[in-house]
């Protein structure tokens, strides 16, 4: 080491304490060195700062217990030999490291013991700790105020400026004022690379939780990601960025992922002993078992949260699981007078702390448990507070005071009150939305409006008036659909590797005779497809918006005689509006859940009358299918006392999107997402200039397709075909821009899990709703005949994704498509006749229902086919 004096030793000591703490995977070792070499030659003041140095690096890959025994011996060598100045110094870090053991009295107690021990220049050192202590208690005044003065002193050291400008800047954040928030953090990440690449993740991963705070989730979502690549780089673990991604995507509505951060949080936390921020992960891991519709373990885990910050002392932070708690037991039905009180108490604390974005959550809860205790006059009072604090608050905060005042207008009977929060509320969504980059996110954002909407729609019914429920509806439906972002936004490798992973599961069968995939290429999959999905995150450019609605005279001039149902669920019961030629009616139907029950009968015999099954087997799920096709018309159609040769347009909700709407009505029958979006399909059906080129697909392995498509190529002699190995997704992609009419004969897979991940197998792999969305390719009609192509998934807020949602935002004008598995060859005659009847100059809806009445029924094949098939938009 080059080290020949004592006194050399305790510099080289004091000052490697420095580099460790800039830089902890690079001196954690030269650390432990010299450890040894104190242990064997050196004086006690190098050994104690030695042993600190060497505690600081293990704290830092929370080895935080290991670190607490380090600092225990160092503080122990200090006092047997009188070195006050360093027992002062080991006691500051051992006070850090108590905090992280959730030992805040112990902190305290370090601190006040080193303060008249300290030398005058460590005087910065220990009110830029104490700070700290404030800040984990929830003491954020004072915090606040200390770390002003360590900012304001002139002695203060690069790397406390770096963290008190952090540091403080958290806190500006949590009282709103976020602007100068990112003014102290540009500061802190100018000076960061000077300090250590510990303090540039630091620094921009606090940068990335402010910005998500400030409303600006996208460009805090780059800013996680860049912070997680500077924390790998630092060697530093993840377990923080974790805690604080996990409420990024939890405002995001990315749930599953949301749960996944917060959950590797809590075990690396739990792992490494680090009890102070375990018991911050456990609280997300408890908030997101709440939105997941779990209030049993959000009960559980809320419980365990409330306990560790009990013993940490950590009042604040318990006030805030306790709301979790109190909310849990709401959803679950239990909740009690004593709840009640604690609401309260929490509400009091977080407003008196100044933190409102906190305060507003913790009053509407309150104002909720205040209701279903029928103490109308408490609740209201609550959720008045909640309206009132979030008037100036970033978006998704100041959207959950929207709901707070419709919700005591509702309990006051105002329900013009009720209407004027859901409008605004609504209003700043749509602005929300808007500005985000993806379909996927714009309709994940539409589930923080589901409760504004069912709100102002329960008023609208309620008054009766079926051309102002029409237009509530259309507020809500596939909202997330107008506004279309720019093509481009994902890696041509990503997707080229993905398609291999794909080839790999095919060739080895898997889901033939019980084969599974292997976990390394089920983990590769998932790595990719997370990476195609953020992409499109990140994509720049303006979306372009289209207004949501219009008036019935309008809707009217587009339907051309045609009757519009849309449907709604309203406290789950099922609602019509009916737009016909003459008039508008609104139809009260039965409950949601009856409907429901009955698809999913019929989706079973259905999938039964696919396979090579027994006849007397295949006639019982005949039978069946027959009986809920029927009972489906009685529920849902019916009531509506529709003329018997109505063409229909229906607009479903939620689970409806997957009805066999075909099989319950004798006429032609188109769907869409939304009236405004089968409205686009219209203009976009009578503006065509000219019909472009027609284009048939063959997919790999299907008898079916081959047949298919030789048999629609003597009816289109101009038509361009592809076959394998051709019909590649470059291939299709690069036809599809543009045609007038496609054909593509092909095997389709659902991903109800991931709706942008459902695809079409073409002959090198799938592909996906996620690359026809960013491609941007929208022939004008296409014909998907391919299993279940047309199930779209409902999310909560009126969306839809999939890929009938993706090709009618994009521009497409009609589609044909299955809601369910179809048998492959006797899907051929379908298609052919449906082609006729296209060629002869009909509409899709018309050349489909013709086509359904020409097959024999009495083949259980053609029985799932005249079923499943459904035409969408107005071409």
């Amino acid at each position: 080491m080059g080290i020949e004096t004592p006194d050399d030793l305790v510099i080289h000591a004091r000052r490697l304490h420095e580099s460790v703490i800039a830089d902890p995977q690079r001196f954690g070792g030269i650390a432990a060195d010299l450890v040894r070499q104190a242990r064997r030659s050196g004086p006690p003041a190098a050994l104690a700062l030695a042993l600190r140095a060497q505690a600081w690096a293990l704290r830092a890959q929370f080895a935080a217990a290991e670190a607490k025994r380090l600092l225990d011996e160092a503080a122990a060598v200090a006092r047997r030999h009188a070195l006050d100045q360093v027992l002062a110094d080991v006691l500051v870090t051992r006070a850090v490291v108590n905090q992280e053991l959730g030992n805040l009295t112990g902190a305290q107690r370090d601190l006040d013991t080193a303060a008249p021990l300290a030398a005058p220049d460590r005087a910065v050192e220990l009110r830029f700790q104490t700070a700290v202590l404030h800040q984990n208690l929830g003491r954020l005044r004072p915090a606040a105020a200390a770390y002003r003065a360590v900012l304001a002193d002139p002695g203060t050291s690069a790397r406390l400026r770096v963290v008190a400008g952090n540091n403080l800047a958290m806190i500006n954040a949590q009282y709103g004022r976020h602007a100068d928030a990112l003014r102290l953090l540009a500061d802190a990440a100018a000076r960061a690379p000077g300090v250590g690449p510990a303090h540039v993740a630091m620094v921009i991963e606090t940068q990335a939780w402010v910005t998500v705070h400030a409303g600006r989730l996208t460009d805090g979502i780059r800013l996680f990601e860049a912070a997680a690549r500077a924390h790998e780089a630092a060697g530093l673990p993840l377990g923080e960025h974790f805690v604080e991604y996990a409420d990024a995507l939890m405002d995001l509505r990315l749930i599953p992922e949301a749960t996944d951060a917060a959950r590797a949080a809590a075990e690396e936390f739990r792992l490494g002993g680090v009890p102070l921020m375990g018991a911050e992960a456990e609280l997300r891991v408890a908030q997101l078992a709440l939105l997941s519709g779990d209030p049993e373990q959000a009960e559980a885990a809320s419980t365990a949260a409330i306990h560790s910050f009990d013993r940490q002392g950590r009042r604040a932070w318990k006030a805030r699981a306790t709301l979790v708690r109190a909310e849990a037991r709401l959803h679950e039905g239990t909740a009690t007078a004593a709840d009640l009180r604690d609401a309260r108490r929490v509400c009091r604390t977080l407003e008196r702390q100044g933190t409102w974005s906190y305060a507003v959550g913790a009053y509407l809860i309150t104002g909720r448990i205040a209701a279903a205790l029928h103490r109308r006059a408490d609740a209201v009072a609550a959720y008045r507070r909640a309206a009132d604090l979030a008037r100036r608050s970033p978006v998704l905060i100041r959207m959950r005071g929207r709901v707070a005042g419709a919700m005591a207008a509702c309990l006051l009977g105002d329900d013009a009150a009720v209407l004027g929060y859901c409008r605004r509320g609504l209003a700043d969504l749509a602005r929300h939305r808007t500005a985000l980059p993806s379909v996927e996110l714009r309709a994940l954002a539409s589930g923080h409006g589901a409760e504004l909407g069912q709100l102002g729609l329960e008023v609208v019914v309620r008054d009766g008036s079926a051309p102002r429920v029409l237009d509530w509806m259309e507020r809500t439906r596939a909202a997330a659909l107008l506004a279309v972002e720019p093509p481009g936004g994902t890696a041509v490798d990503d997707l080229e590797a993905l398609r291999g992973i794909h080839a790999e599961l095919d060739t080895l069968a898997v889901g033939d005779r019980g084969v599974t995939a292997p976990e390394p290429l089920v983990a590769r999959q998932k790595q990719l497809e997370d990476r195609i999905r953020r992409a499109s995150w990140h994509h720049g450019g303006p979306n372009r918006a289209v207004g949501a609605t219009m008036r019935p005279a309008q809707l009217r001039g587009r339907l051309g005689g045609r009757t519009l149902v849309e449907y709604a669920v309203l406290g789950g019961d099922l609602v019509a509006v009916v737009v016909e030629p003459r008039r508008s009616r609104l139809v009260m139907l039965g409950p949601a859940a009856a409907v429901l029950d009955q698809v999913r009968t019929l989706f079973f015999a259905l999938r039964r009358m696919t396979q090579p099954l027994p006849d007397s087997s295949l006639a019982a799920a005949r039978l069946s299918a027959d009986s809920r096709v029927a009972r489906l018309r009685t529920m849902l159609l019916r009531p509506l006392t529709l003329p018997a040769d109505a063409e229909l347009v229906v607009v479903p909700v939620g689970h409806l999107h997957g009805i066999p709407w075909s099989a319950l009505w004798d006429g032609p029958v188109s769907l869409a997402p939304s009236a405004a979006l089968w409205a686009r399909t219209s203009e976009a059906a009578g503006t065509r200039p000219r019909p472009g080129p027609t284009v048939l697909v063959e997919g790999p392995h299907l008898v079916g397709a081959s047949t298919e498509v030789q048999r629609l190529r003597k009816l289109y002699p101009d038509a361009t075909a592809v076959t394998p190995p051709d019909s590649t997704a470059a291939e299709v992609l690069r036809l599809l821009d543009g045609a007038g009419l496609a054909h593509l004969a092909c095997h389709g897979w659902l991903r109800a899990d991931n709706p942008l991940f459902s695809s079409l197998v073409l002959s090198d792999g799938p592909l996906t709703v996620q690359e026809l969305q960013t491609s941007g390719a929208a022939p004008h009609r296409l014909v998907l005949a391919s299993c279940q192509s047309g199930a779209d998934v409902s999310y909560a807020g009126d969306e839809v994704l999939g890929f009938i949602s993706s090709l009618l935002a994009r521009g497409t004008a009609g589609v044909v498509a299955s809601v369910a598995a179809v048998p492959d060859v006797a899907a051929v005659d379908l298609m052919y006749r449906l082609h006729e009847s296209l060629a002869d100059g009909r509409t899709l809806a018309h050349a489909l229902f013709a086509a359904r009445e020409e097959l024999n029924r009495t083949d259980p094949a053609a029985y799932v086919n005249w079923c499943t098939f459904t035409a969408y938009g107005a071409a």
